[in-house]
């Protein structure tokens, strides 16, 4: 007979309110980050003009309103619906990965990323030209750098938090994984 106490034991499964909090966790860092994307792109377009430059923290920060039909570094501007329908793809698998997750670090990660993907999947719906063409607006330049949004700035936020998350070995489901060496000494 073996000793079974050096085997890793399967996780039991977490009760559903647990899943609930992850998802709900998920759910308000995705609102958090499309709210303040929302707002901030209202303001812009209430109170600047289209092209307008206005220095925030010279030479460092400055609002430059711009309307994006193309993915970052406007690449891509005659294919914008090609990136709603990526959008929207996107936002449906994040949201299916919302009720699979238990781990509150890839809940803030994939919120953000969420948070951001409609942020801009909104302007594309909604603003002009056209439902599923419109262009995102921009407006934080930096010197020598894309203009970009808050959307914009979810969505690399999450991505680096899913690299952090990665690269320490935290799995989805909360749990560590095991690194190849510490197997091969066990």
């Amino acid at each position: 007979m073996t000793d079974s106490s050096d085997a890793p034991q399967p996780l039991p499964p977490r009760p559903k309110a647990a899943l609930t909090r992850y998802a709900l966790i998920m759910a308000c860092v995705a609102l958090a980050g499309w709210v303040l994307d929302q707002l901030t792109k209202l303001w812009v377009v209430a109170t600047m003009t289209e092209g307008q430059v206005t220095d925030v923290l010279p030479p460092l920060l400055r609002w430059h309103f711009i309307r994006n039909p193309g993915a970052a570094f406007s690449i891509g501007t005659d294919y914008t619906w090609i990136f709603t329908i990526i959008m929207v793809l996107v936002s449906g698998f994040l949201i299916y990965l919302m009720f699979r997750l238990r781990s509150t670090g890839w809940c803030i990660a994939l919120g953000l990323v969420l948070g951001g993907a409609v942020g801009n999947l909104t302007d594309r719906l909604f603003r002009e030209p056209s439902f599923g063409q419109g262009h995102v607006v921009d407006f934080i330049a930096f010197p020598n750098f894309a203009i970009f949004n808050i959307a914009d700035s979810c969505v690399v936020s999450g991505v680096i938090l899913v690299c952090l998350l990665t690269l320490r070995g935290i799995n989805m489901d909360g749990t560590r994984a095991v690194s190849g060496k510490d197997s091969a000494d066990a």
